[in-house]
């Protein structure tokens, strides 16, 4: 079977905004963004890739036809091979519930049913017939990309994001191929959405720029706020929660844009933030609270489930599952002997998901854990010719013969103290750049993180960045266990205490640090450069952050690398086998 999965509401932007008077923050309140596609053949994952990386519009929610025809291209397929198109949404059980006004059920009819997504199907791909075209509830969507992927017989697997259709986290028991649903806890007690509204009250972008409050979170005291979320987050004695506060809005309108909790929160915790205003110890604290409320939560749920189970091995995803503070918490918490994150653990992984449970209903599915996710595009000879034409007015090129003298070069440049841009091979899917495009640089210079700040990704000075290391390394600089592995970029761990101060561009306030394991199977040429840059500064370690500028998904063809390096302050691109300076530079 040859089945392509996909996620993402078309026209959910647009009808959002469509004669409506929206604060610009509320644009952002609206469910179908991280359109993707991901395409299985004979129950393996072959290519997948996030709508963004072929527009350039970061998070659109619009018709993967990009993504979707470079998975086809991938495997050497037209549309008319394709057995079945799949999409990580099913509204149709609740239609009733969306017509009970004249508002929702436009909505309905426009974004979320099953014409809609036909009506975008017929547009861009004419002829596929709609009886190949299948739903996948949002959440088994999710939970089919974790169990699937996981390489286990037998695991609890836990969903938490903002909303699917009407939920906002499933827990299920997986095993003998199933996933047997144990509970669900709707989206109006959404720990998620809490989350995110709070990011919006802190001045950041609701549904987009919660990974920021985690990063704030260090900086605050959680004590000020403590009291506040646990009067508003209520732990149930049935592994479940409750959030009053989300039901507090009682009009079409405030239910769009929770203003009535906005309100409530602008009275409680004082006025929210504006785009630009400096961050104050109140901010500090408010996120301290706020993740520390979002951390016991997690352990509630999946301590409560745990214990019912008796399941040692835990699979997550959903977008609250990329928040790695708190699956650090949980890997410390002892509950489990194995925690799994499936990297692409917000929507663009439910294409993945999605196209992954029709696999198993045909008895295709491949259990087995999942590569680190270079699913996406790589870069052809011809590709990167013509780039280097177009702009051999404005550079130099040194080109290499081999990926030992190309790390050897990319080494000694990190020894040295500059910043380079790293592309090469297949394209990574999801939010993480694993090795394949990224920004590197050495993490034991002090000014580091400020010159990347300032040259590259002009973002909020205490987000932290993250560290690459090789994993016969890891354990002699991070409290990890020796071969622990951390391949995807999903967990905080600490620091060694002595090695704190040496490594500071890559080391939280709090003394935590969200660690890459690399391994020569992993991904052998970031390992021979990991290595080459072991042997120029005796540490198999690079701070490695995504290959973008601020607003922008990370960087997919050779054009866009080369045009991001010229319009920034990194010093080098290293692309496949080519050196690319600025023209009369160095």
């Amino acid at each position: 079977m040859r089945i392509v999965g996909i996620s993402g509401l078309a026209n959910s932007a647009q009808f959002k905004a469509a004669g409506k008077d929206l604060e610009p923050e509320e644009q952002r309140i609206r469910q179908g963004l991280d359109a993707a596609a991901a395409l299985i053949v004979d129950g393996e994952i072959v290519a997948a890739a996030a709508e963004e990386r072929f527009t350039g519009d970061k998070q659109t929610g619009s018709f993967p036809v990009g993504a979707i025809q470079y998975c086809l291209a991938e495997a050497g397929l037209s549309i008319d091979d394709v057995d079945e198109i799949v999409h990580g949404f099913e509204f149709s059980p609740y239609e009733k519930v969306w017509r009970l006004d004249s508002a929702s059920a436009e909505l309905y009819d426009h974004v979320l049913s099953r014409p809609a997504l036909l009506h975008e199907l017929k547009r861009h791909f004419p002829g596929f017939p709609p009886d190949r075209v299948h739903h996948v509830q949002h959440h088994l969507a999710h939970a089919a990309s974790a169990f699937y992927t996981s390489g286990w017989d037998e695991c609890l697997t836990v969903v938490i994001d903002g909303m699917g259709e009407v939920h906002s986290a499933s827990i299920y028991h997986a095993h003998d191929g199933k996933l047997k649903k144990l509970r669900e806890i709707s989206a109006s007690n959404s720990i998620g959405i809490l989350y995110s509204l709070i990011t919006l009250h802190l001045g950041f972008d609701f549904n987009g720029d919660e990974y920021k409050v985690m990063g704030l979170a260090p900086y605050g005291n959680p004590d000020r706020f403590r009291a506040f979320f646990e009067k508003n987050v209520e732990f149930l004695p049935n592994g479940t929660i409750r959030i009053p506060i989300l039901a507090l809005n009682q009009t079409r309108e405030e239910r769009d844009n929770y203003r009535a909790t906005r309100r409530f929160l602008d009275e409680e915790l004082g006025p929210r933030r504006k785009k630009g205003e400096a961050v104050s110890d109140q901010h500090r604290d408010i996120a301290a609270a706020l993740q520390e409320c979002l951390e016991k939560t997690m352990l509630h749920i999946c301590g409560y489930f745990q214990q019912q189970t008796s399941q040692r091995r835990l699979a997550l995803a959903g977008g609250v599952a990329l928040n790695c503070a708190a699956i650090g918490a949980i890997t410390r918490s002892g509950l489990f002997d194995e925690v799994y994150v499936q990297p692409a653990s917000g929507d663009d992984g439910t294409a993945m998901g999605a196209a992954l449970f029709r696999a198993a209903v045909h008895g295709e599915v491949r259990n087995q854990r999942l590569p680190v996710p270079f699913f996406g595009p790589a870069s052809s000879g011809e590709a990167i010719a013509t780039a280097l034409k177009q702009y051999e007015d404005e550079i130099d090129v040194i080109r290499f013969s081999s990926v030992e003298e190309t790390c050897d070069e990319a080494a000694q440049w990190i020894a040295s103290g500059r910043v380079i841009a790293w592309h090469r091979g297949r394209m990574e899917f999801g939010p993480r750049a694993l090795g394949n495009r990224s920004i590197l640089a050495d993490p034991a210079h002090p000014e580091m993180r400020d010159r990347i700040n300032a040259m590259v990704k002009k973002r909020e000075a205490f987000r932290p960045f993250a560290p690459a290391v090789t994993l016969e390394q890891a354990h002699i600089w991070f409290d990890m266990e020796p071969d622990m592995r951390l391949p995807y970029m999903i967990s905080t761990v600490d620091v060694r205490e002595d090695h704190r101060k040496t490594l500071p561009a890559i080391t939280h306030i709090n003394g935590t640090a969200r660690v890459q394991t690399v391994s020569a199977t992993d991904n052998p040429d970031f390992h021979v450069l990991l290595k080459a840059v072991g042997k120029a500064t005796s540490r198999e370690m690079v701070l490695n952050t995504s290959f973008n500028v601020k607003g922008q998904p990370i960087v997919n063809t050779p054009l866009e690398a080369i045009d991001t390096f010229l319009h920034t302050g990194i010093q080098a691109l290293f692309l496949e086998n080519n050196l690319i300076k600025r023209r009369g530079e160095f």
